[in-house]
């Protein structure tokens, strides 16, 4: 038996839909388009494609987009069960997202402490909006991740004998993806995992999180 830990997307994963996105909708002019099929293609990476996204900003709307960040992000269903089953049974849960502090941390304060988050920082000094990589690739990633999930995953993950789950839905779940014993996966990086043969399990709610989890608890293939 192995112990399980957890490593979660923020955006289209815990909320409904992209937060990045729906930013660049609402503030960005039509440029934004090409760079984000440049990164979905990755034809760009992400941290190059992230950064020019939100260069095109100015840094003077910043409570503008903060306040429409809050409101517009939907929390996806039975993700506070999901965050209070790993308290009660002692699994760990990492957030890490490809998002930025502005936003991911307001969201998430009801739901996870501040240590337990691994995103991109935000700087608001300058004519346009910069966004800053305190969780850079290590010395075992290339591919200039922007936030590294994978570096994460080997800086966290201290014991041997865990069980490393990761979820998510997008290109930037994808490499981490690779590095699981287990994903719980939509969208896109369930189409990978198809493709690439992980092991993996499809998801729609949280609620389907919890079970999944339960159902492997009980057969003893984790143990907590």
């Amino acid at each position: 038996m192995t112990k399980p830990v957890i490593f979660c997307d923020f955006d289209g994963t815990v909320t409904e839909s992209d937060n990045i996105i729906a930013i660049m909708k609402k503030f960005a002019p039509p440029e934004w388009v090409k760079l984000k099929d440049q990164i979905l293609s990755q034809q760009i990476s992400i941290n190059e494609g992230v950064g020019k996204l939100f260069s095109l900003i100015p840094s003077t709307l910043k409570e503008e987009i903060t306040a429409f960040a809050i409101e517009n992000a939907k929390i996806r269903p039975g993700f506070k069960e999901f965050v209070d089953f790993l308290r009660e049974t002692g699994i760990p849960l990492y957030i890490v997202s490809g998002g930025i502090d502005f936003f991911v941390h307001p969201i998430l304060e009801e739901y996870v402490p501040l240590s337990g988050i691994y995103c991109n920082e935000s700087d608001f000094s300058g004519e346009t909006i910069k966004i800053l990589w305190p969780n850079k690739c290590d010395s075992l990633c290339e591919n200039d991740c922007g936030c590294c999930k994978p570096s994460i995953i080997r800086k966290l993950n201290h014991s041997e004998d865990s069980f490393k789950i990761v979820i998510g839905d997008s290109v930037t779940d994808l490499q981490a993806a690779k590095h699981a014993d287990f994903v719980l996966a939509r969208d896109l990086l369930e189409e990978k995992c198809v493709e690439w043969g992980i092991n993996h399990q499809g998801f729609h709610t949280f609620f389907d999180c919890i079970e999944e989890i339960k159902k492997r608890i009980e057969v003893g293939e984790l143990t907590c």
